[in-house]
């Protein structure tokens, strides 16, 4: 029997990362947005100055079987700040494999960004769903996260590049 081991990513993953955040955006029909490469997530995940940490969803084979390890899940976090409550982690994304779902390898992820998160001295855990994705803000309710849309009627925004360059004057 395979048992899931949950851990921080190395530099070695980024080609799976990136593999799974590709699956991630087809079952979430934006492939065509990502832009990010293997390179990329190297670079920015790892080293002096991380933007991003990484926790991956490890199968770890019985010692009979053939195979090495396999990851079947990611989540990808950063720290934010508020400007209320301070210090906070937010988690961009969480993925488990189609097959590898209903096992709770989703839960142990979000637990253990938890824990890295009070580790940091977080007052709260953050992050977003898209409004269509009922099955993940039905799991999300059940681990006792709030929707703020509902409760406060908070709304996402985003600039992106150009309209940066343009703020910028550039």
């Amino acid at each position: 029997m395979a048992s899931v081991r949950i851990r921080e990513a190395e530099e070695g993953d980024c080609g799976d990362i990136l593999r799974l955040i590709r699956e991630l955006a087809e079952f979430e029909k934006l492939s065509n947005q990502v832009k990010i490469s293997e390179e990329a997530l190297r670079a920015d995940g790892f080293g002096e100055h991380p933007f991003y940490h990484c926790l991956v969803a490890e199968i770890l084979p019985a010692p009979a079987e053939p195979q090495g390890p396999f990851l079947v899940g990611y989540g990808l976090y950063y720290f934010i700040y508020s400007t209320w409550t301070g210090r906070n982690v937010y988690l961009e994304d969480i993925y488990v494999k189609l097959e590898y779902r209903g096992q709770g390898i989703g839960s142990k992820i979000i637990k253990k960004v938890a824990e890295v998160g009070l580790d940091k001295g977080c007052s709260q855990f953050r992050l977003a769903v898209l409004d269509w994705n009922q099955r993940a803000m039905d799991f999300y309710k059940a681990l006792g996260a709030h929707d703020l849309t509902e409760a406060e009627g908070w709304h996402s925004f985003r600039f992106e590049e150009q309209a940066m360059r343009k703020l910028a004057g550039r």
